[in-house]
């Protein structure tokens, strides 16, 4: 009764101080939780914080974002700050997932002065772009704006499936167009967010993967759960879709409540048919393959080709030939080539060897199979001759990272992204018979300069002595005298490489003396599957060693001072920036926590939590208890401590890391440091994880962001009056 008493007072303070114009934060309760795991109790103080639809929690949230917002916009700086981003931002086009099918030209654009991604088409590689999708037209019932989760065109390029959800909570609904008018057909379909539709020969019917229907009494971790594959034909009910693949349908496909099956048909291999059983985040998947039926029945004779231990992690095929990509004894993997009428893996043939570079991605097209390398933090391309079996590289304009290889499996050559820190992202067509690559013009260069900004690539010393890349991208005059602003970022899971990216809104930061750089840390994918695996479970710890390390690193060679360091991390980077916070409050100046893994130990109870086990283990198991609490930033944040300024961000509509992870860390943070420095909790009602959020919520934010760096680093324009 006494803590009830408590809170209620808490919230009516905050409600006087909110008649009276200022917004003051309540203290938040404390209400213990002791658990034992193996031996081990762990008290959690703010496990209340979890139930994010209870009404106390909602409101605690809100009175925490208003703080926030009233303490961001006293920054003086920030509007300007906010004008330069918009402008950046506006200065060109970016376009994204091309597709080509039937001769069309399928992807997404955000133009100038608008604030969302569209679907455009062209009939040819040259001809007039038709919007075929705006999102910016549609709003939800409650206000909440849609966007474009993915699409997938036919395989005539007549039709166009594609998912779109409010409020970026990627809760996508499928639904079907005609790409000569942009006419929608009836079809509709909810429970689609994993969709992954596969068109089918004669373009009216498509595989499909959807989630189980819930009910109100449904934990959070069902939503992912009991994954099954159905097929669809144009114009029939949703709800009389036949399932065709996954969870309780074939008894000699295995698939667990929490994996994910997926259906593939390419009109290159016409008399077979894949189907994939994905195991949560692991890159690792079984394989198995079927004589193509457009209507598979739990009686469909499935061969396993390979289950998760040989350790394939991409495919594509032609004709006869299923080519796989597998780590299996290759830290920087191999392809291999087997049979789809008669896969024996066993007999594979080893058609593209491990080397040094590490091999991202494979395309199947019509004259060959492309092969995307990483070598050194370049990207580079190869082609596979069906015929021949002879390997050769393909020359490109310029030395940057690939961030799209799309082939189509009935036409010859390629199309890429290509892109680099300081060169904008344009789209490259590949010749197949020239070998030549060349600007395809479906997206002008954007016309912000970055002619003054120069990018370096370093290497820093971790504590068990592995040399870490780390990316450093600044003014071309900076002082080398430790006077820079500094922001730190890093990532470091599922063996995702960090690839340079251009981001035109960067130079509002960078202009004004700031530097931009990026801790490649273990966990990643930049070195092959040994650099993942040094940086995941029980090796977490190196994850956050490297960061720190790279952090040291540019102190001590005058990047720039502890007084002017910020380190940031998003989603499952906030285990790296949340370890690095706790490990070495001292390091940094301020920190960023952008909707963030903080609390490990709880995370496996989030909707996408079973999902996540493989790469970070459980609290069932001794093992994976002892790995998750020792990456718990949470727990590990010590009382009267002096903590960095840190800003933490969350979207409530956030499918991938819920928001109770940045309440928790806020609040304990709040309660434990005694730096006086702020602790703000940054909510976004209308934004989920970011994949869905629009250009004008992120402009906002990085203003936020940006300008709360630059108060705590004392840059003078950026200092509230007193």
């Amino acid at each position: 009764m006494r803590r009830l008493t408590l809170a209620a007072l808490s919230l009516a303070l905050f409600l006087s101080t909110l008649a009276s114009g200022q917004v003051k934060l309540p203290k938040t309760p404390v209400r213990e939780v002791t658990e034992d795991y193996f031996g081990t109790k762990v008290t959690d103080p703010y496990r209340w914080l979890e139930n994010t639809s209870d009404a106390e929690v909602v409101s605690w949230m809100k009175s925490q974002n208003d703080y926030t917002r009233e303490q961001l916009v006293k920054i003086p700086g920030r509007d300007k700050l906010l004008e330069r981003i918009k402008s950046l931002d506006n200065a060109g086009a970016v376009v994204a997932s091309l597709q080509v099918w039937g001769g069309h030209y399928f992807y997404l654009k955000t133009e100038p002065g608008s604030d969302n991604r569209k679907l455009y088409v062209r009939d040819t590689v040259s001809a007039p772009e038709r919007l075929l999708v705006d999102p910016e037209k549609l709003t939800s019932a409650d206000g909440k704006h849609f966007s474009i989760d993915y699409f997938q065109p036919s395989l005539d390029g007549k039709y166009v499936a594609y998912g779109i959800s409010p409020g970026g909570s990627e809760d996508s609904v499928l639904h079907i167009l005609e790409t000569a008018n942009g006419k929608a057909l009836p079809d509709v379909i909810d429970r689609a967010q994993f969709g992954s539709p596969a068109w089918l020969p004669g373009n009216k019917s498509f595989f499909f993967t959807r989630t189980q229907k819930l009910s109100p009494s449904d934990p959070p971790t069902a939503k992912y759960q009991k994954l099954r594959v159905y097929v669809h034909s144009l114009g029939d009910d949703p709800e009389k879709d036949a399932q065709v693949f996954g969870y309780e349908f074939s008894p000699n496909v295995k698939v667990t409540e929490d994996d994910f099956p997926v259906l593939i048909y390419s009109p290159a291999a016409p008399k077979s048919m894949v189907g994939l059983v994905i195991h949560g985040v692991k890159n690792e998947k079984d394989v198995y393959v079927a004589p193509f039926s457009a209507s598979p029945t739990a009686n469909t004779v499935w061969t396993k080709v390979a289950d998760d231990s040989e350790e394939i992690t991409n495919l594509d095929v032609h004709g006869d030939d299923l080519f796989l990509l597998s780590h299996k004894d290759a830290s920087r993997f191999k392809v291999l080539r087997t049979s789809l009428s008669k896969p024996e893996l066993a007999k594979a043939t080893l058609v593209v060897p491990p080397g040094e570079p590490v091999i991202i991605n494979i395309a199947a097209a019509a004259d060959g199979l492309y092969i995307q390398d990483l070598d050194g933090g370049i990207g580079k391309l190869r082609r596979l001759s069906y015929g021949s079996g002879k390997v050769e590289s393909m020359k490109l304009p310029f030395d940057g990272a690939i961030q799209g290889l799309v082939a189509n499996p009935t036409d010859a050559g390629a199309w890429l992204n290509l892109v680099g820190w300081t060169k904008p992202p344009l789209w490259y067509v590949l010749n197949a018979k020239s070998g030549k690559v060349q600007d395809t013009h479906i997206v002008p260069p954007s016309p912000v300069d970055f002619s003054e900004i120069v990018s370096e690539e370093v290497k820093a010393k971790s504590a068990d002595g592995t040399m870490v890349p780390l990316s450093i991208v600044h003014r071309r005059d900076m002082k080398m005298d430790g006077s820079s602003p500094a922001w730190l970022e890093g990532y470091g899971a599922y063996g995702i490489t960090y690839d340079p990216s251009f981001r035109p809104t960067w130079l509002a930061f960078l202009e004004r003396g700031g530097l931009f750089a990026v801790a490649h840390v273990r966990g990643g994918g930049e070195y092959g599957e040994d650099w993942h695996n040094a940086g995941r479970k029980l090796t977490k710890q190196h994850t956050i060693d490297d960061f720190i390390a790279c952090a040291q690193y540019l102190i001590d060679n005058k990047y720039t001072s502890t007084a002017k360091l910020g380190g940031e991390g998003t989603s499952a980077g906030g285990v790296t920036i949340g370890g690095a916070v706790t490990q070495r409050p001292d390091l940094f100046a301020a920190a960023l926590i952008r909707v963030g893994d903080s609390d490990s130990l709880r995370s496996e109870l989030m909707a996408s939590g079973p999902a996540n086990i493989p790469e970070f283990g459980t609290v069932k198991e001794a093992d994976g208890f002892k790995g998750l609490y020792a990456m718990d930033a949470y727990q590990h944040v010590k009382a009267d401590t002096a903590y960095p300024a840190v800003l933490l961000t969350t979207g409530v509509n956030d499918p991938r890391v819920a928001p109770w992870q940045a309440a928790k860390m806020t609040a304990r943070l709040q309660a434990s440091t005694n730096s006086s420095k702020p602790v703000l909790l940054r909510v976004d009602y209308d934004a989920g994880h970011g994949l869905g959020s629009t250009k004008s919520q992120r402009d906002v934010e990085l203003a936020d962001e940006v300008s709360f760096l630059f108060w705590q680093f004392g840059v003078p324009e950026f200092q509230p009056k007193q």
